[in-house]
């Protein structure tokens, strides 16, 4: 790669960083504690698991959501005694909400055999109902996008659920009313083992309210007055990502598309930048989080690697090697042993190319801007393997190019629906592998080449000829 490439790499790079800077790191708005409601939005946070960074950031992205919404509730967060000091200050001083310090509940369900690890601390949930000083409480977890102000919710009666499956309701967004009572019988529950299915406060609460199906369906009263007893909240209020990704647009008839939920994998969270395109909707997650949070956090950590990025790749250009040509007869057993594990390193290199970078990248920063990072990352690390080596840059890159195509087919907006966007994908997926393979045949057979006509071994052949080796040429 010439000066000309590499400039028009940096100056790529420093326009994505530059619109980053100025169009992601919106929110520094500092958010004020209001006075006390009488109904509360609350959420809860906990240590322990590998994600929570992440979803400590969701839950302020869903704070400062709500409050730009400016919600007639107090914004509740049940934290427990090991959230860091830090992060309790910054929800208080920055996003207006209080924080409800309280003891991890040991999970009895732990050891059952379909038990989840990440679900041990769930149990923390059932402090929603010692919030006794309001009259309702919406309990949300971080992964809930508002789509626009529910305060009619907590028009609702004692507990009100959506019913995302047919036959079980989710406990990701949920209306109950505090009762001392209600909680200290749940701890009861806890103790003597109630039947539990996942292990999980899902099956918990699903158990503890069994009848919640047969109940009416919650309409809001136009009078304002607050309901009594159970009620089915329609599935707008919290409307399963999964149904878009079918038709590619909301169909909804129950209810007003008000909050939408991400009940899937771990890993393809709104907030993580690689979850789109794979999933639309996260780049409506971080438009939020880019109009109240911002990515202040995240900017700092993306301009060093950016640049370390660049470094690597104008390093390997300026230091690649010039190595003597080494004659040897092929029949040397030690000779091609070695190379032989040259080439596995080689290929390996390349693998490493295209994975590292994925765990360089902080998780949460904009899509843009991740993939942006993960392709410059790749093609530097890619670099290596090219000078090293001294392979055709093009072959290497193929994999690169694809992973580049196939984001822009994903990303496309044209679509009609989910089934023709996933049969784009598979038959791009189809059209590239072969290409990929060509490009991995071409990849070996120049790693043979250059291998041959290249010293990669260690120049003591001068010093003490090896029997099986000519004369350098």
């Amino acid at each position: 790669m010439g000066a000309r490439e590499l400039g028009i790499l940096s100056i790529l790079v420093v326009m994505a960083v530059v619109f980053s800077a100025s169009v992601i790191t919106g929110g520094e708005a500092t958010a004020v504690r209001g006075s006390r409601h009488g109904n509360a939005y609350a959420t809860m946070m906990y240590m322990g698991t590998p994600r929570d960074y992440e979803f400590y950031v969701a839950t302020r992205v869903m704070l400062r959501s709500l409050a730009g919404f400016a919600v007639d509730a107090d914004l509740v967060v049940i934290a427990s005694f090991d959230v860091p000091l830090r992060w309790v200050h910054a929800m208080e001083n920055e996003d207006g909400a209080r924080v409800v310090r309280v003891e991890n509940l040991d999970n009895p369900y732990k050891n059952q055999q379909n038990f989840d690890k990440r679900f041990k601390l769930t149990m923390n949930k059932l402090y929603a109902w010692s919030l006794v000083e309001y009259e309702r409480v919406v309990m949300l977890d971080a992964d809930n996008l508002f789509l626009r102000k529910t305060d009619e919710l907590f028009q609702c009666g004692q507990f009100c659920a959506v019913f995302i499956n047919p036959c079980i309701f989710h406990t990701g967004l949920f209306v109950l009313e505090p009762s001392m009572k209600v909680f200290k019988d749940m701890l009861h529950e806890l103790e003597t083992g109630r039947k539990n299915p996942d292990g999980a406060d899902q099956g918990f609460i699903g158990s503890y309210f069994p009848d919640l199906l047969d109940q009416p369906m919650f309409h809001p009263p136009q009078n304002g007055t607050t309901l009594e007893g159970a009620y089915r909240l329609p599935l707008g209020y919290q409307m399963d990502a999964s149904y878009y990704y079918l038709k590619l647009r909301w169909s909804v008839p129950c209810g007003p598309n008000s909050v939408i939920t991400f009940p899937g994998a771990a890993w393809l969270k709104p907030w993580y930048w690689w979850s789109w395109p794979v999933l639309p909707l996260g780049i409506q997650w971080h438009e939020q989080r880019r109009q109240t949070l911002g990515y202040g956090a995240e900017m700092p950590i993306v301009l060093i690697q950016s640049i370390f990025f660049l470094g690597i790749i104008a390093l390997t250009r300026v230091a690649r090697p010039s190595l003597s040509k080494l004659c040897y007869r092929r029949a040397d057993k030690n000779i091609s042993f070695i190379l032989t594990g040259l080439k596995i390193l080689a290929i390996w290199s390349i693998l490493a190319a295209y994975i590292i970078p994925f765990f360089l990248i902080p998780h949460t920063v904009h899509p843009l801007l991740g993939w942006t990072l993960y392709l410059l990352g790749s093609f530097a690390l890619s670099s290596i393997a090219v000078n090293a080596f001294l392979l055709p840059i093009l072959p290497v890159l193929v994999p690169w190019l694809g992973i580049f195509g196939v984001l822009l087919v994903m990303a496309c907006p044209w679509y009609p629906n989910g089934v023709v966007r996933a049969l784009a994908v598979f038959g791009y997926a189809f059209c590239c592998a072969p290409v990929v393979w060509a490009s991995l045949v071409k990849v070996t057979s120049c790693l043979q080449v250059s291998l041959e006509k290249e010293n990669f071994l260690p120049r003591m052949v001068e010093s003490a000829p090896t029997p099986g080796l000519n004369k350098l040429c």
